[in-house]
């Protein structure tokens, strides 16, 4: 029997809205390590964004390594695994890898080519139990950019093509080495169709209009468990129960003020899939937003401000929102002094103004009574421009009528 503990997007090093997080994060690998010696994790798993920056500070490099050192010797049979995710360095994340080696942590950023191929099997990683039995395969996978997957001739998405092309290939090989009572998973940073994102505000770096996203189909029954990073809510895909996002442990927006946080500790035995367990972890510095609902008039704000409970240690992150019909250059100022006392952190003022607010009420109006006289580009249009403040560019629109055409060529009955 093997433990496999899924972690993701820890983004050491990150600044939030001007505050620091060494004591948030610190909090939370004190949190992992107990974790792992109290489940008897055989294997740590971390699916992308190490850090938040590709260039991190010498003190989350620090974090990090202490962290490994820690761990490893806490838990003599422990394995680390660790991709690249797109915040990361691929080559600044594997440098230490001689040195991390001795510690039982395989670190794959880079995707390797011999001869100018991909050599899929550098990505294949032994994964052992406690008495030292390969339990387990693991693809490695990490995010991948231009150049790192196969060229693949397609008339839809050539990137999720090509991704599902260069996971298919690292199966074949994984399977051609599998031996009996073994059991195959997989890792990736990436976003998969189906999974869910903050509409607003997300902290994710996603590419607009979801040309990145990938299909749950390129993870195949075969492979027992998807250990995914990218996305910071946990999750399931696509109902997939086996194809997970751990999601990040600390909020990076508060757009993920609701999130819940922890990792999932995933146990094999004989090449089966036994059980996924979440196992939540309460960050240490809370999120607090005034109005907890929409944005209100500056008088109704600054009263619940004034009124706001004294908050206890540590200090909360703060936003408030306020409804303007104009400008009020006081208003930052009539804030702090009503917060002063408050023990929190002060991380942003989100001003709108009453003509955005009736423009997003029309929207919504729209939408609720209008949909079926609208077209489905008409919708598309609409959905766009309000998630991203701005006209569907043409590629995308042509994208999307190709994809009407050939579902009503397919199902006539879906024109009508």
């Amino acid at each position: 029997m093997i433990r496999i503990l899924h972690t993701s997007d820890w983004h050491l090093g990150q600044t939030f809205f001007g505050y620091e997080r060494t004591e948030e994060h610190e909090h939370f690998l004190d949190w992992l390590a107990a974790c792992i010696r109290s489940e008897q994790v055989d294997v740590l798993v971390i699916a992308g964004d190490v850090y938040d920056v590709s260039n991190p500070s010498a003190a989350a490099q620090r974090m990090f390594y202490r962290f490994i050192s820690r761990v490893t010797r806490e838990n003599p049979t422990l394995q680390l695994v660790v991709i690249a995710g797109n915040h990361d360095s691929a080559a600044r994340l594997e440098a230490p890898l001689p040195l991390l080696q001795e510690m039982r942590t395989a670190i794959k950023g880079v995707v390797r080519k011999k001869e100018g191929e991909i050599d899929y099997e550098d990505m294949i990683v032994e994964l052992c139990n406690r008495h030292g039995e390969a339990e387990v395969l693991c693809l490695a996978v990490p995010f991948l950019r231009q150049g790192d997957y196969p060229a693949v001739e397609t008339e839809g998405n050539p990137y999720a093509a090509g991704v599902k092309a260069l996971y298919s290939h690292i199966l074949r090989r994984a399977i051609r080495r599998k031996q009996p009572g073994q059991a195959i998973i997989a890792l990736g940073h990436l976003q998969a169709i189906g999974s869910e994102i903050a509409e607003k505000d997300h902290s994710e770096r996603t590419v607009i209009g979801g040309l990145e996203c990938v299909s749950p189909e390129a993870f195949p029954p075969s492979i027992v468990y998807t250990a995914l990073g990218h996305i910071h809510k946990s999750q399931r895909v696509s109902g997939r129960g086996n194809i997970r996002y751990a999601g990040s442990p600390l909020p990076m927006s508060f757009a993920e003020r609701n999130y819940r946080h922890g990792a999932v500790l995933v146990t094999i035995d004989r090449g089966e899939l036994l059980s996924i367990d979440r196992k939540d972890y309460l960050p240490l510095v809370g999120l607090l937003s005034v109005p907890s609902g929409k944005a209100d008039v500056p008088e109704e704000v600054l009263a619940q401000l004034h009124a706001l409970e004294i908050q206890p240690d540590p200090a909360p992150y703060l936003e408030v929102k306020i409804l303007l019909s104009e400008p009020e250059p006081m208003l930052k100022q009539r804030i702090e002094e009503a917060v002063a006392d408050k023990n929190v952190r002060l991380a942003r003022i989100v001003p709108m103004y009453h003509q955005t607010v009736r423009q997003e009420m029309q929207e919504e109006q729209t939408i609720s009574m209008g949909l079926q006289q609208m077209s489905p580009l008409e919708i598309a249009r609409l959905a766009f421009e309000r998630n991203y403040s701005g006209d569907m560019p043409e590629e995308l629109t042509h994208l999307f009528q190709e994809v009407c055409s050939a579902v009503v060529t397919a199902d006539p009955a879906a024109s009508r």
